[in-house]
């Protein structure tokens, strides 16, 4: 076996529980975040090592009340945050992803295979800027349930089913060219990009104003506060995900790092 047929292998294997941590995972104040990256390309060892790295990196989930306004760094993901920005690999391009049943999975798959395969970058960083009705994917199906959130996704999403890996994920991730493989329309979810390295970022905006939606359609079971409604939202974002203090303000700082926009 060839050292990177092993190196997938093993990848494959951590990128397998992942999926089942991505879907189980306790919510717990500094939990980490599933190990991702089994379909990464050969060569991807800067994409591979931050891949590594927001892994290790604790995502907060244990908020009893969060402000309208974030302040503080210990109010959203900033350890992973930082990694994101700070990334020096490339290129590195950032998504503002706001329809949930647009193409935006498409688009970014799209982005990884022209940029991997054609131009030769396999080090080429995706980050999804969430929010808007698209920020409804990044809830586990826990919070769909307690929740109602399908009454606010449109009949075409009953479950959040973007989150569940695809029978074609575990399709010969060797051949980059099967039709409907791991890298074709055929798998287009948040479980496949994130074994491809692509960084879903969370907003505190959509959180908020969801909260706000939830207690105005009485569909805030618990009676909770507008403040804690908007913290539990938040551990209910899965953990591979960064809560950033709002999607539209860190597109800036993205830019600025570097990431080229794309819409």
């Amino acid at each position: 076996m060839s050292d990177r047929h092993a190196r997938r292998g093993a990848l494959k294997t951590l990128g397998l529980a992942a999926g089942t941590a991505l879907l189980g995972a306790s919510r717990v104040a500094q939990a980490a975040t599933p190990e991702t990256g089994a379909l990464l390309p050969g060569g991807a060892t800067r994409i591979a090592d931050l891949t590594r790295r927001l892994a290790a990196t604790p995502r907060r989930r244990d908020f009893k009340t969060v402000p309208m306004i974030l302040e503080r760094p210990d109010q959203w993901d900033h350890a992973a945050l930082m990694e994101v920005i700070g990334y020096r690999g490339g290129p590195k391009q950032v998504w503002d992803n706001t329809e949930l049943g647009g193409p935006w999975l498409n688009l970014m798959r799209n982005a990884l295979n022209a940029q991997i395969w054609a131009f030769g970058h396999p080090d080429f960083l995706v980050v999804s800027a969430t929010h808007g009705a698209a920020h409804l994917a990044l809830f586990d199906q826990a919070a769909w349930d307690k929740y109602g959130l399908a009454k606010f996704a449109g009949a075409a999403f009953a479950t959040n089913t973007l989150l569940a890996a695809k029978p074609a994920q575990s399709k010969d991730a060797d051949d980059h060219e099967l039709a409907d493989g791991a890298f074709s329309s055929h798998d287009n979810s948040i479980a496949a990009l994130l074994q491809r390295g692509v960084v879903f970022l969370s907003c505190h905006n959509a959180i908020w104003e969801l909260a706000e939606r939830l207690d105005g359609a009485h569909a805030n079971p618990d009676k909770l506060p507008l403040d804690a409604l908007a913290a539990d939202l938040t551990n209910h974002v899965i953990p591979a995900a960064i809560v950033t203090p709002g999607a539209v303000g860190t597109l800036p700082e993205l830019q600025q790092a570097g990431f080229t926009y794309a819409k």
